[in-house]
């Protein structure tokens, strides 16, 4: 039985718990041996004070064991029952594992007291000059031997710990390749995360939550996507694997034998998308634009040096008592404080930010809604499983379900579903003064003749904020024909039938390689499925290249972190893009596992596949293979599709392919963009590249749109209200 459990025990913990015994012995001999003159307290307390570190520590790995032994055999006896025994075994474990971990600190401590004790009673000849941990500066023999051991391995111990993880046992020796217990682990620890993460933002009414609520529905989609891990693969060979699969993947091309975006349509959408940017009014905006005087920035946008002038600033729901959303939405958007009509700052799941200002001078009311920004914002986005559209969502296709099957159930994205449906309450679904036959603030406000009568509606968003508008505005159509909208870079959020039926009256915009337009539940398992494949493939890789790639995949250079400026006077640098388009076959291409320079690889060690060569029956991977979603899988986990006219912005000019390692530290500003009417059966695969997450922020999608205009010498109005009065 004991022979069973130390084969779970990880290897670097084996030598780390023989280590601090050694610690521990070294220690106690040392003090018994220790010379009559030089055992006062001022010697001997560092010494006792590493050796009770050390046998804390050892205490502490062995309740940290039991304890993982304890949850993972709970997880093993209900994989698929989220049940409170299970969350109780998790919080101890985890409990204990911070426990040791504050030891580990301790011990570091510790050590680091104990050599400025010993440097201070050494000469510069590197013999002592005073007693050192109780022993006399002549003594000589096994005693010094001892002493020595003892210093290097305390620092060995103090060092070797802040690199060897937390965990006891190997989790695979548990798990194995069984699918639903991966799952159900990873769901455990991100369900607790995002709720240590809500309680540390303010929102105490997560924690201890037992029963099923949208926190647990996150966490179990964020552990079905981890389930890799029952191939036997691992975080960074599957990073490893994505930049394969950026090589050898052959994505269809979205604007390969397409028209170019409609005119009006990229004027009206470039005119607009300030209201889209505008709506991030917290620190975000900021610290990605400014990253270094980012606060100084915010307080500025916010107001928060002008207090005197809260008065003439818009009242807004859940606005600070400065009122600083509204200014800084203002400010942004360079408008009057009177257009700013109403809005609602909102920090809670599934329910959305929202302005709506109207400008007479357009004859319009825009309603602009906030993508993600806080936490909440996170869950809206995490609860992508499908749920059924009512009648009242899809109200205002009622007159334009060409193609649409209404015999069949219709689907959409549950966490924008609910934040639609609460923000159709705010603006038209809520009466007015509470009367049952009174009308909405929509109504009220451009209803017959009512003081907007006659104006246009314009509803726009990015991220979150556009797939949330987009189906909105379906549920408005009706009530209002003279209504459309513009979502940037929004996530997929309806199915293929209600994504075509509302082309006449919303527009999907998409810079390049962005990832958002791209990410569903069936895409993202998709990618896993593909980029094991490709791994388990592949016999052999660089380690010091997994981890060069896991560095640079996670993280941006500074560089390409910096701001688009709208006037670049300077020679613009190629982009980084990942196509096989026409235009891209002649530019250089550089295989991802090309022989990096020679001093980058003198210390690389080898990486042998453990899967390559396998038979398939055997091959954990050919198991994983078998649980991956494939396109046809619409019963299990219908596809979800961006709504509306589809406009893919992508760069022009000499654009290089080049693999991710090797690509970070290139700025890709282009030359020039393009924008045409794409498929967007075209977008139903995540496409692994260098800028997939930076062609996601708003500010770029502004400067390619404006791009776009120049190149086809199309102009648009920016004069706002204030400067024709």
């Amino acid at each position: 039985m004991w022979i069973s459990r130390l084969k779970r025990v990880r290897r670097t913990i084996m030598v780390l718990g023989v280590a601090n015994f050694v610690v521990i012995v070294s220690g106690c001999v040392l003090t018994l041996v220790s010379d009559s003159g030089c055992d006062s307290a001022g010697q001997l307390f560092p010494l006792f004070a590493v050796c009770f570190a050390a046998g804390v520590k050892l205490a502490a790995m062995v309740k940290v064991g039991t304890t993982q032994e304890l949850m993972a055999m709970t997880i093993m006896d209900s994989p698929t029952q989220n049940n409170h025994q299970r969350k109780l075994k998790y919080k101890t474990w985890l409990w204990w594992t911070r426990f040791a971990m504050v030891i580990t600190v301790l011990q570091f401590i510790g050590a680091t007291y104990l050599m400025f004790r010993v440097a201070k009673y050494v000469s510069r000849d590197g013999l002592p000059r005073n007693c050192v941990l109780g022993l006399s500066p002549d003594t000589r023999g096994w005693k010094q031997t001892l002493q020595v051991t003892f210093l290097i391995t305390v620092c060995f111990v103090a060092l070797a710990q802040c690199f060897t993880g937390s965990d006891i046992l190997q989790w695979r020796s548990f798990y194995a390749t069984q699918d639903d217990a991966w799952k159900a682990h990873y769901q455990e620890v991100f369900d607790h995360g995002i709720r240590e993460v809500l309680c540390c933002l303010g929102r105490r009414e997560y924690m201890g939550v037992i029963e099923e609520d949208e926190v647990c529905s996150v966490a179990r989609l964020l552990g079905d996507l981890v389930s890799y891990r029952a191939s036997g693969t691992g975080h960074l060979e599957f990073l490893a694997g994505l930049a394969l699969l950026q090589n050898n993947s052959q994505f269809p091309e979205s604007y390969e034998d397409c028209m170019e975006a409609p005119a009006f349509h990229l004027q009206e959408a470039a005119m607009l998308h300030k209201f889209a940017e505008a709506a991030y009014t917290g620190p975000l905006l900021d610290v990605g634009r400014n990253p270094a005087l980012f606060l100084c920035t915010w307080i500025c946008r916010q107001g928060i040096l002008t207090p005197w002038s809260r008065k003439w600033r818009p009242k807004l729901d859940g606005d600070n008592w400065w009122r600083g959303h509204a200014a800084a939405f203002l400010k942004f958007i360079n408008f009057p404080a009177h257009v700013l009509r109403r809005g609602r700052i909102c920090r809670e799941k599934c329910k959305a930010t929202y302005f709506v200002v109207v400008l007479h001078y357009l004859r319009c009311v825009v309603i602009a809604v906030r993508g993600t920004e806080t936490a909440e914002d996170l869950i809206t986005d995490g609860l992508g499983r499908a749920c059924s559209l009512t009648v009242e969502d899809l109200d205002g296709l009622t007159n334009h379900v060409h193609g649409m099957d209404t015999s069949r159930k219709h689907y959409g994205h549950s966490g924008i579903v609910e934040a639609a449906r609460d923000l159709f309450m705010q603006i038209e679904g809520d009466p007015k003064f509470g009367e049952s036959g009174s009308i909405g603030f929509l109504s009220s406000l451009i209803g017959d003749g009512c003081e907007c009568d006659g104006y246009s509606i314009r509803i726009v968003g990015h991220s979150l904020g556009g797939a949330i508008a987009s189906l909105l505005g379906i549920r408005l159509r009706r009530r209002f024909p003279n209504l459309y909208v513009y979502a940037y870079g929004p996530l997929p959020s309806v199915d293929s039938d209600v994504a075509d039926a509302c082309s006449e009256f919303v527009t999907s915009i998409v810079l390049d390689n962005e990832f958002s337009s791209r990410l569903s539940y069936g895409s993202i398992r998709r990618l896993q499925v593909a980029a094991i494949k490709v791994l388990s493939q592949d016999p052999k890789a660089d380690t010091a290249l997994i981890f060069r790639l896991a560095r640079r995949f996670l993280s941006a250079s500074k560089r390409q972190r910096e701001n688009v400026e709208e006037n670049t006077s300077e020679e613009a640098m190629p982009s980084i893009i990942v196509n096989n388009s026409p235009e891209s076959q002649q530019d250089q291409i550089y295989p991802i596992w090309e022989e990096a320079e020679a001093e980058m690889q003198q210390d690389d060690e080898e990486f042998i596949n453990p899967f390559h060569g396998m038979a398939s029956e055997d091959n954990p991977v050919s198991q994983f293979m078998e649980t991956g979603p494939t396109r046809e899988d619409d019963d299990e986990a219908p596809e979800m599709f961006m709504p509306g006219l589809v406009i893919h912005i992508v760069p022009e000019g000499n654009n290089m392919s080049v693999p991710i390692w090797r690509g970070w530290p290139i700025c890709d500003v282009t030359d020039g963009y393009k924008a045409y009417v794409a498929n967007r059966e075209s977008f139903k695969e995540i496409m692994v590249s260098p800028s997939m997450f930076l062609d996601h922020l708003p500010w770029r999608c502004r400067h390619a749109l404006q791009k776009v205009l120049e190149s086809r010498n199309l102009f648009f109005d920016l004069t706002s209200e204030s400067d024709i009065v």
